[in-house]
């Protein structure tokens, strides 16, 4: 036996706030293709059409759809946060590996690499590991950059 298609139909409320995320223009553009999914869904479209229209595949719409249907507006427009991988340098960590960055080179270097800040923050026990990635994601988080051989303004 067939399943019939479970059409939509979008409250008032919903109706209003998918018009304000389609016309501002704020949101990202997943959200904007989700909203018009929506629409086009609610204006009882079929799902192929929309597909066409929109150059999304089939899949795509009956998961918008369904995650409309059963948990609700917001869930088929938003992504659920995600927990990310936690934080392997705390703040007093970064403040002494920055310090480290800004202070004069190791003898035989002119200036700090990223391997040496490295080696040096395990060297000095501020963290039990650490790669010349994460350094570099710490020194990425201030507005100068630390291991540059000069200081300020570059010169010319």
């Amino acid at each position: 036996m067939a399943r019939t298609a479970q059409p939509i139909q979008l409250s008032n409320d919903e109706r209003s706030s998918l018009t304000n995320i389609l016309r501002c223009g704020t949101t990202s553009a997943r959200v904007q293709t989700r909203a018009r999914v929506l629409d086009l869904l609610h204006r009882g479209d079929h799902p192929t059409e929309i597909a066409t229209t929109l150059s999304l595949s089939l899949p795509t719409i009956f998961n918008i759809k369904r995650r409309y249907l059963s948990k609700g507006f917001d869930a088929a427009l938003y992504n659920r946060p995600r927990s990310g991988k936690p934080c392997k340098i705390d703040g007093a960590q970064r403040v002494r590996i920055t310090a480290l960055a800004c202070s004069k080179a190791p003898l035989g270097h002119a200036r700090w690499t990223l391997r040496l800040l490295a080696d040096k923050a395990v060297e000095l026990s501020f963290c039990d590991n650490i790669s010349h990635p994460t350094v570099k994601e710490v020194l990425k988080k201030t507005d100068s950059s630390h291991t540059a051989s000069g200081r300020g303004a570059s010169e010319r």
